[in-house]
């Protein structure tokens, strides 16, 4: 089996390279060119995935990596993730995560490639008072990060329904795990703070809540929802992956306190939730491990411990490192 994977010079996807490599899989990559070395460097993988450099907006370069007919998966994970530059630069996030994706759909399509999997987000929920979500849940964002993930959510499904393009959508929780090098995350900074006896700088008072789902359990249900669609179901479809449990911001970094080095205190600078962005969310996982099983294995002290650990053995990738 072969497997294209947008994005997978960074953070989630490289995971999942390595986890399809592990099952066999051939892997293939297309990404934009990034400072430092790669997520795919990072885990050793590099030499065994074939990696295209270039813009996904560009068809022809998605075409050629099509073409051929020999892809029986692609999972698209490339994304503008970042909340926070979404709200400074909207028109960049749109670009990247709508265009980006009704580019590759459209490839796809004149590809006929067999399966897809393109990952939106819970962000694509936007508020609600009735939690946990469930994928029969309205999308109604709000900000302009949750709504590029909501639009490519649409048109994703829009293709499967329209034109049979075998296409499933995946909405996970926060991820979380070794190799996030976005430090304007929660986790990842504050395990490098922490790591390098540093206070961590938190941008709420603690309150805000979110389900977390550890990176390796993100990739093992990437492969579920493959396999779904191999079956023959999951065509048009949602799936939630999380916990289905929130934790508190003020939770996650004591806990990262408490595993980590030394004996460092939080410094709390906000009141409530960061501006554009959700107070509390977290996801029902239901339909997913009814109809494949999966379920997540690696809980929250598990992950953050692994997590420590990580970073701990790559400190190059620490804000710290270079001063």
């Amino acid at each position: 089996m072969r497997a294209l994977v947008t994005g997978a010079r960074g953070f989630a996807a490289s995971w999942l390279a390595r986890a399809l490599l592990e099952a066999g899989w051939e892997v293939s990559s297309i990404d934009r060119r990034q400072d430092g070395p790669s997520g795919l460097e990072l885990q050793g993988i590099a030499g065994d995935v074939s990696d295209l450099v270039g813009d996904l907006r560009d068809q022809e370069l998605v075409l050629r990596a099509l073409r051929d007919g020999s892809i029986d998966c692609v999972f698209h994970l490339a994304a503008q993730a970042i909340v926070g530059d979404a709200n400074a630069s909207p028109v960049p996030t749109f670009e990247t995560n709508v265009q980006g994706t009704w580019t590759l759909l459209e490839a796809c399509r004149e590809a006929g490639v067999p399966r897809v999997i393109v990952a939106s987000s819970d962000k694509a929920y936007g508020p609600h008072t009735d939690l946990p979500y469930t994928e029969r849940s309205a999308l109604q964002p709000v900000f302009p990060y949750d709504a590029s993930k909501a639009a490519a959510d649409l048109i994703a499904r829009s293709y499967s329904h329209t034109y049979g393009l075998p296409v499933a959508v995946t909405r996970f929780a926060n991820l979380y795990g070794g190799g996030d090098r976005n430090f304007s995350r929660l986790i990842p900074e504050t395990v490098s703070a922490v790591l390098d006896g540093r206070r961590p700088v938190i941008r709420s008072d603690g309150s805000p809540e979110r389900d977390f789902l550890y990176v390796e359990d993100a990739a093992s249900a990437y492969l579920a929802i493959a396999d779904a669609l191999s079956a023959g179901g999951a065509a048009g479809e949602a799936f939630n992956a999380g916990w289905g449990r929130p934790h508190a911001v003020r939770e996650v970094v004591d806990l990262v306190c408490e595993l980590g080095p030394g004996d460092v205190e939080p410094d709390y600078r906000g009141t409530g939730n960061p501006s554009g962005e959700i107070d509390v969310q977290y996801l029902d996982s239901t339909k997913l491990k009814e109809r494949t099983d999966w379920a997540p294995q690696v809980d929250l002290r598990e992950g953050i411990s692994r997590t420590l650990d990580w970073y701990a053995a790559h400190p190059e990738v620490r804000p710290s490192a270079d001063g």
